[in-house]
Formats: structure tokens, C-alpha cells, sequence
């Protein structure tokens, strides 16, 4: 902040003219809560330039500061820790810096910023989102607002699975028993209808390996034996591989019915990405990249990164990077998902200059992106040494499952539903109090309550960790909850339109002599610390450090409401003063849930 900048080029100047020396760089801590003082200089590391004792050193640090800036109004000295007060009039002036800037603490783009891309969500073609693609999404849609805030330009892509055979089986499922349907006919989302199909498929496939089986077993077979030969021999199967052959080869009809059934996956996942508040700048298809893999593999094999084995295989060789061999392409020459990474990255090489490339994927694949950083560099891109694998733990629920449509996973369109009815639920009676409110104000309400809820409690967790997300805990209103934060902005603009009800209009700047005690000086430390904490959220790539941030500050501002009356302040200048530092706290608290995903409402 603007106060440990002045004092830490002052104590330069202090050590300079008292001992001579010049020091690269001054470190300033906050004050333990047992001491007078609102920061701390550790003087231990100037010993040998004053060759004095540490007391000593400190108090004539402390002299100097006093005598030479008005920022520093008081101090004392704990053994080698020199404790000081700021003065209120630089408190007045951080409030008033922080009052004048609508981003506070955030840094803008320019044409010379780094191009970060930031890869997340890539689901498949063959079912609907889940809980999981629930955390990649808000962790990638957070990580560009936070990278965006750092004065980065960022580019947010996807890459979607949109090949493969899980894909026929999907579309073999709905020839033989859709009758037609679509997603008009059935009433139904064309993610969730496609994923209904590759049940159905599933359903049926194990029905036909069941009855083969058997038929096995009873001419003699090994039961074992006679499960994996079913499974080979399942007509179904061999159709879901045949008409995957045909897609390789272009077949107009196989790729019509692709491109149909495709477009009714895409329309369903758009819906899920507008109620989730997420989107993308560029989506990529594996079914145009993996021809570029292919490309770059056969490429690096001429060039002699790469080598081929008798029976035509294309291997990588890592041994020399302490790890193993790594397939690249197999005999029959199709690519696999190594492949189709390279492709990818190729297209995106070519369509931006990226400068740094993050991908938003679960911790199950840090093998793989080991590998592809390897293999990215040797074929000369620039980012391919460094890139981030954004690594993030599985998230279940306390019951293992909601409703779903498979039964295995956590369907995202009834999680958000849920959410959004809970919230509708727990905060009837406060919305209710609410006068001239509209039905759909109070949907718009719950929305915004019920997605904040889910977003915030994700968020605030490590990445890196699994988590348990409890819908009931998510939506309290009291803890480290995203509601709690939403109530405590949607408290301090209500306080705001009370006092301009009342005539009193926010001044663009505050007096230097106005008054500010304690409290409010710390709520201006901790007001102050959003810099620092988009700074390190940056830096450690951690929506949780803002989320935890945001959390603070609101229980530092709600202590402060609790021990002191805004509107009924003593003077009319302590409620000058309050209600500015109340207008900033509710504009850092929506900048910074906006770093989340999160929106915070007007009213509660």
C-alpha cells in the first residue's frame, strides 16, 4: 500500500544518513495484535551496519521517521522490533486513494501485457456436464478474471472431445432405438438426450455381453475367458467400431448424423455455461486437431525427436527426462490423446502468441502434462518448457450423489437447480421483508444466491485438494460462505441508500484532518491488502486467496458495523468518513467476488 511504500523509501533515506549504507530493499510486516502499532520494521538485519545494540538501532530509526515524515505519528520498540503508528491523516489518505479508483488494486491490459491462455471445461460429446466440469469451470473462469487483473491479456479456450468411439455409441444407440426423437420432440436439453443414448447404449451392450457369456460358459469356457471374448465378439460393439471407421473415412451420412447430433450437445451445454456464467473466446474440436497431431508427430519423426518401432508405431523417448516411453502414434497409425494435445497446441500456437499456456485439469493427469511439456519444447514452442498444469483435486458430495441421470455422476443442471431452489427457500423470509419487490426480482435473487453459494464454497477450498461441497452448509448465511458475503454488500448499499434518501451524497475526496479511530483504520489496513492479495493470487494461480480475502475483509467490516452507528454517527463527519469507507469495502468486496464468478446483489 501507498503508506508502506513512503515509510520504506524514508527508512532507506534513515539508514543511509545514520549509518552510511545503502540497503536494497525494506520489508514492513503488521504489528502483532499485542502490540501499540499498526506496522512493524525488524531491525535485526541492520545490526552490522549501525554496530549498535538492536534497541538502539530501532530508536533511532524511530526518531528519524518521526522527524522526517508526517506518515509515521508514534512509535515504540520491542527488543529489534520497531512498532509504529501511522498517523490519521495518511489513513485518510490511503481511503481517499482507494475511494478515487473504481479498480482498486487491479492492473489493466496494454499492447506490450503477456498473452496468457487459460484452457478449461473440455468435456465430451457423449453426455452432459458434472460436478467435476462444475470445478473446472469456475476454476478456470476465476483464474482468467484474476490473471485479467494482474494487467495480462488472457484468452479463455476449450477443447471438446468431440470424436472418438464413445461418441458412435452414442449415435449407433439413437439409430436403433431414438425413433426419431430430438430434442424439441422430448422436452429435453440435446446434452441430456445424447447422454441418454450412451446409457442406453451401455444398457444394452452389457445385456448382449451377459447372454454371450453364458453361451461361452456353457460350451466349456473359462468364465473369465469367455467374458473378454464376449465383449469382443458383441455385435454392438463391432457396429460402434464400424461406423467409427466410417467417420475416419468421411462417410456423408455417419458425419451428418455427427454434425446433428452434435449441435443438439452444443446447444445443451451453452445453456449450462450461461447458468454457470461462463464462457469462452475460442472453442476448439479434437475432431480438427488430432489430423494436426498427426502432422507435428510425423514432422518431429523427420527431424529425429521422435522414433518408430518395427511393427510402425511412432514412440517419444523420455528416458533422458527420467521418465519412460510414451506412444505418439499407434500402429494402424490413429492418434491418441498425446496427439491430440500436440495438435491442439499447434493450432492455438498459430492463432495467438501465447506467452503462457494454463490448463484447467484434474490432478488424475499430471503424468500427462509432464510429458506434453517435454514433448511441446522439443518441438520448438516457446511456452511448451513452462507451461502451467493448473492441477486440481476431485469434489464429491456428502452423500456421494444427487439425482443424475446415470446414476454415477452428479448431473450440473440439477445442481444448479437445486442450488438455486435452496436459495429461494432459505432466504424467503428476508426477501419477503423487502418492500415493492417484483416475483422476478426475487428469482433474479435467489440466482444470484444460490449460484454464489455453489461458486464461493468451491472457490475458498484449495485447488489442489479434494473436497467435499455440502449444499446445506454452502447456503448459510452466517461463516465462510459466499452468502454471508452477498448479505454483508447487500447491508452496506442499503446503509448507502438510506443516507442519500436522507441528503447526504458521498464527497469525491475526504478532508486530511477528518477523524478516524482504530477500527476504522484497520478495516482501511485490511481495505488496503486487496492489491497485495490479487498480486499473490496471480502469482500462485489461487481463486482461494481471494475468496479467503473477501471473507476478511467482510468479518473485519461486520465487527466494525457491530461496535459502531454509520448513519447515527456522533459528528457529521464521522459519518462522512464511514460511509466512504462502507461504499469501498462493498465496491472491493464485488470486485473481488467478480475475480470469483460470484455477482452480489443490490438487496437481500
Amino acid at each position: 500500500m501507498v503508506i508502506e511504500k513512503d515509510i520504506c523509501t524514508a527508512v532507506k533515506a534513515a539508514i543511509k544518513e545514520l549509518y552510511g549504507q545503502d540497503v536494497p530493499e525494506i520489508q514492513l510486516q503488521k504489528t502483532r495484535s499485542e502490540f501499540e502499532g499498526h506496522l512493524t520494521l525488524v531491525v535485526f538485519p541492520y545490526l552490522k551496519l549501525s554496530r549498535k545494540k538492536p534497541e538502539e538501532t530501532a530508536k533511532e530509526i524511530g526518531d528519524y521517521l518521526l522527524s522526517h515524515t508526517t506518515v509515521v505519528s508514534n512509535f515504540n520498540v520491542v527488543k529489534g522490533f520497531l512498532n509504529l503508528t501511522i498517523a490519521p491523516s495518511a489513513w485518510i489518505a490511503l481511503l481517499n486513494s482507494i475511494h478515487a479508483d473504481e479498480h482498486f488494486g487491479e492492473k489493466t491490459a496494454t499492447d506490450s501485457s503477456p498473452l496468457v491462455m487459460i484452457e478449461y471445461s473440455s468435456p465430451n460429446t457423449n453426455k452432459p456436464l458434472h460436478l467435476g466440469h462444475v470445478r473446472n469451470n469456475l476454476l478456470g473462469w476465476s483464474l482468467a478474471q484474476i490473471m485479467a487483473a494482474n494487467g495480462n491479456k488472457v484468452v479463455k479456450t476449450n477443447i471438446v472431445n468431440d470424436r472418438g468411439i464413445h461418441i458412435c455409441k452414442s449415435m449407433l444407440a439413437w439409430q436403433k432405438w431414438g425413433n426419431g426423437e430430438t430434442p424439441e420432440s422430448s422436452g429435453k436439453k440435446g446434452d441430456h438426450l445424447i447422454g441418454d443414448y450412451y446409457v442406453a447404449f451401455d444398457k444394452h451392450y452389457r445385456e448382449e455381453v451377459k447372454t454371450l457369456t453364458q453361451q461361452f460358459v456353457a460350451e466349456g469356457m473359462d468364465p473369465e475367458a469367455a467374458e473378454k471374448r464376449a465383449k469382443e465378439e458383441s455385435p454392438l460393439i463391432k457396429e460402434a467400431h464400424d461406423m467409427l471407421v466410417k467417420w475416419e473415412q468421411g462417410d456423408r451420412e455417419i458425419r451428418a448424423l455427427w454434425e446433428k447430433m452434435n449441435a443438439w450437445v452444443y446447444a445443451g451445454f451453452d445453456e449450462t455455461y450461461r447458468a454457470l456464467g461462463v464462457s469462452f473466446d475460442k472453442i476448439y474440436y479434437e475432431s480438427q486437431t488430432y489430423l494436426e497431431g498427426k502432422a507435428k508427430v510425423e514432422e518431429g519423426l523427420e527431424k529425429g525427436l521422435f522414433y518408430r518401432k518395427e511393427d510402425n508405431s511412432v514412440w517419444a523417448d523420455l528416458s533422458g527426462d527420467g521418465l519412460d516411453q510414451k506412444l505418439l502414434l499407434r500402429s494402424d497409425g490413429t492418434s491418441v490423446y498425446m496427439t491430440q494435445d500436440i495438435g491442439t497446441a499447434a493450432m492455438r500456437f498459430r492463432d495467438y502468441p501465447i506467452d503462457k499456456m494454463i490448463y484447467v485439469v484434474g490432478n488424475e493427469q499430471n503424468y500427462h502434462f509432464q510429458v506434453l511439456s517435454i514433448l511441446l519444447d522439443r518441438l520448438g514452442f516457446k511456452w511448451g518448457k513452462e507451461l502451467v498444469h493448473f492441477s486440481y483435486g476431485m469434489v464429491e458430495l456428502p452423500n456421494g450423489k444427487m439425482k443424475s441421470r446415470e446414476g454415477t455422476v452428479v448431473d450440473a443442471d440439477d445442481l444448479i437447480a437445486t442450488m438455486i431452489a435452496d436459495a429461494a427457500s432459505m432466504s424467503e423470509d428476508k426477501v419477503n421483508k423487502l418492500q415493492d419487490i417484483s416475483d422476478e426480482e426475487k428469482a433474479d435473487i435467489a440466482r444470484i444466491v444460490g449460484m454464489g453459494a455453489l461458486k464461493y464454497f468451491i472457490l475458498k477450498v484449495d485447488a489442489r485438494k479434494n473436497m467435499l461441497f455440502n449444499p446445506e452448509e454452502s447456503i448459510d448465511f452466517n461463516g465462510n460462505t459466499g452468502p454471508f458475503i452477498q448479505y454483508t454488500h447487500a447491508r452496506i448499499r442499503s446503509i448507502l441508500r438510506k443516507a442519500e434518501a436522507a441528503g447526504t451524497n458521498l464527497p469525491e475526496a475526504l478532508e486530511p484532518g477528518m477523524p478516524v479511530n482504530e477500527k476504522e483504520t484497520t478495516l482501511i489496513q485490511k481495505l488496503s491488502e486487496y492489491a497485495a492479495a490479487v498480486e499473490q493470487a496471480g502469482k500462485d494461480y489461487s481463486p482461494s486467496g481471494i475468496a479467503n480475502y473477501c471473507y476478511e475483509l467482510t468479518k473485519e467490516f461486520n465487527q466494525f458495523y457491530h461496535d459502531f452507528s454509520i448513519l447515527n454517527a456522533e459528528s457529521e463527519a464521522e459519518k462522512t468518513v464511514r460511509l466512504v469507507l462502507a461504499a469501498n469495502v462493498a465496491k472491493v468486496l464485488r470486485n473481488g467476488m467478480r475475480l470469483l464468478g460470484i455477482e452480489v446483489p443490490e438487496r437481500m
